[in-house]
């Protein structure tokens, strides 16, 4: 009989979401707040419609662990200024390009009371394809979006409020060095303009400080749809802090797109208690419960 130990989703080193636009399917652990922000730079132009648009923005996005550890509160804000020039004219415009406000909770964990077993006498045993990594992580967001009236970024010079709806996967690959995220979007799901679209995105891990990534991030409505590509990398300063670049592309030209930006991620985790759950054959899940409460205790 093998004890397995499990612990809760908050992780030795900060898990942020940057500098992709996937989110994760595990939240960052009950009473951890962690902040993800960074400034890019836009450039856009539309051969039909010939005009050219310049600028920067800003994002944040604020995400506390809350009553549970599979619950995650999510505020997201993206700012930009740009300057917007066609042929008659030269305007400046910058708003809220986007407000969301919503929740994230972890439906089902594959690493759950899950323990790997060493094969102490075979070599090839211990070395053949693990299916289990195929089994992701399942999480569900749903949110808002409130857009406040005549804001140049909006299908509608009204101010709105609509919801937006995800469905969240992760799978840790080999030997967990590669992670797999999808995310299936619905947005504005109630307007006359509703979204929908997917963003994938492979993350590797060089070694203790280095990771990388490559995005593909699609999406359509009536108002406007698009396929962009995106790479970067993260390094990791110490465990909570983090810094990232990253550039963006598409491949057409109504509009071209270009981003490049540049990020930093903060975790504070200093009221976090550690759950550690000691789990054998003969646990129920109600011994399971009192264990994890008294170890909490301790």
């Amino acid at each position: 009989m093998i004890p397995c130990i499990h612990y809760g989703q908050h992780t030795d080193q900060i898990n942020s979401n940057r500098p992709g636009e996937t989110m994760s399917a595990f939240a960052v652990g009950k009473s951890v707040i962690q902040i993800e922000t960074g400034i890019y730079g836009i450039k856009e132009n539309h051969s039909l419609l010939n005009y050219d648009a310049n600028g920067f923005g800003l994002d944040v996005t604020l995400r506390w662990g809350l009553f549970m550890e599979k619950l995650e509160l999510i505020a997201d804000l993206q700012y930009q200024n740009e300057k917007f020039t066609t042929l008659f004219s030269n305007t400046n415009r910058s708003a809220l390009k986007q407000t969301i406000l919503g929740a994230k909770y972890l439906i089902y964990d594959p690493f759950k009371n899950y323990e790997k077993k060493v094969n102490v006498y075979s070599w090839k045993a211990n070395r053949t394809f693990n299916w289990h990594q195929l089994i992701p992580a399942v999480s569900v967001f749903a949110g808002a979006n409130f857009t406040m009236a005549d804001n140049p970024y909006s299908f509608s010079p009204e101010s709105n409020i609509s919801p937006k709806i995800m469905l969240i996967t992760q799978n840790h690959l080999g030997d967990g060095s590669w992670v797999f995220v999808t995310n299936i979007i619905a947005d504005y799901v109630t307007t006359d303009f509703p979204s929908y679209g997917y963003v994938l995105t492979l993350t590797r891990g060089f070694n203790d400080k280095w990771s990388g990534f490559i995005e593909n991030q699609g999406f359509k409505s009536d108002f406007y749809s698009d396929a962009i590509v995106r790479g970067g990398a993260a390094y990791l300063l110490n465990k909570d802090m983090q810094i990232d670049a990253s550039i963006s592309t598409n491949f057409k030209d109504t509009p071209s797109v270009l981003y490049g930006g540049v990020g930093f991620s903060w975790r504070y985790d200093a009221n976090y208690n550690e759950v550690r759950i000691n789990l054998d054959n003969n646990d129920s899940d109600k011994k399971a419960k009192k264990r994890a409460k008294k170890t909490k205790k301790g």
